[in-house]
């Protein structure tokens, strides 16, 4: 995020010396630079980092959906799609280490799709093996727990190895603390809160997208979900609202049509919603494209009559 600094007036004539009292801490003050620490200083300690982009469709450049919210030094995820650790672990080699795989604590699941949830199992175990120093805390609604329960249950081979073989590990971290949860706040560590938004995804009883508030940012994740009005109220102006789109081509074009417009949020609905919404930036996210391209897709919401920022996002992209 770029930062400009404001340029000063010429002085009309010179000032007079400031006496010396003054002057050292004139001197020893740091000059500030374009790019240079002060400047950053200025920038969100909050970034929002879109780990995987993708859907079901096997698309080698795009991994299965997942958006790291990063404080600081801290970093909670929402979903955990195909890939999510070296995705992760990818943005820590470009300057994330909050992402790196032994600070993978946490997760928010939307919904239970396998997409959303294939790479619990990486979440859970590569991390451990990384020496991740306390199980995985994950949240997600019911059905949740039979999900993690049956996934130590499937790599019960491979836990007993690593723990009584000449690996010789004796934490058992690689377990996750699982949380059912309901709408509300789910998550508060006094530094970060998250609230779980209900919203409609086709016919699963229950799908949530997820409010974070920081210290300095609001940041609204939808998920999967139709046009949803209790993601307009959990936003409400928010700084940065990432939602899901199908371009209105791949609508157009597509066999079946019932399914997606009950499950998902075409570019002019998301136009319509962010209109309402009034996010500061609006980022596209788990795209269906068809033919359309990312370009396509901003037209479309700018046809459709939204004129604030907006960008269709890639996997590592940073905001």
């Amino acid at each position: 995020m770029n930062r400009h600094l404001r340029a000063l007036a010429p002085c009309r004539a010179f000032p007079a010396a400031p006496p010396p009292a003054l002057l050292l801490p004139l001197l020893l003050a740091p000059a500030i630079f374009p790019g240079s620490t002060a400047v950053r200083a200025q920038e969100p300690a909050t970034r929002v980092v879109i780990l995987g982009t993708g859907t079901p469709i096997a698309d080698p450049d795009r991994y299965g959906p997942s958006v790291a919210v990063v404080v600081g030094e801290e970093s909670y995820l929402v979903d955990a799609g195909a890939g999510v650790v070296r995705r992760a672990a990818a943005a820590a080699r470009n300057g994330i280490p909050a992402l790196a795989a032994s600070n993978l604590k946490r997760v928010f699941i939307t919904h239970l799709h396998t997409d959303h949830t294939v790479g619990l199992p990486d979440l859970m175990f590569t991390p451990w093996q990384n020496g991740r120093a306390a199980p995985v805390e994950v949240y997600g609604p019911p059905g949740t727990l039979r999900m993690t329960t049956n996934i130590e249950e499937a790599w019960v081979e491979d836990i007993h190895m690593r723990l009584f073989g000449l690996e010789g590990r004796s934490a058992h971290n690689y377990r996750a603390e699982t949380r059912e949860i309901e709408a509300g706040t789910v998550y508060d560590d006094g530094t970060v809160r998250v609230d779980a938004i209900p919203v409609d995804h086709t016919t699963w009883p229950i799908a949530f997208g997820y409010r974070f508030v920081t210290p300095d940012r609001t940041i609204v994740i939808s998920g999967d979900a139709r046009p949803s009005p209790s993601l307009v109220e959990a936003c409400n102006g928010c700084d940065v609202l990432v939602h899901e789109v199908y371009s209105r081509d791949f609508f157009d074009r597509h066999r079946n049509q019932t399914y997606h417009a009950a499950a998902h949020t075409s570019t002019a609905e998301v136009a319509a919603l962010a209109m309402e919404a009034r996010p500061g930036l609006l980022v596209l996210y788990h795209q269906l494209y068809r033919s359309a391209t990312d370009e396509d897709l901003i037209r479309e919401v700018r046809e459709a009559g939204y004129t604030g920022r907006v960008v269709s996002a890639a996997d590592l992209d940073v905001y």
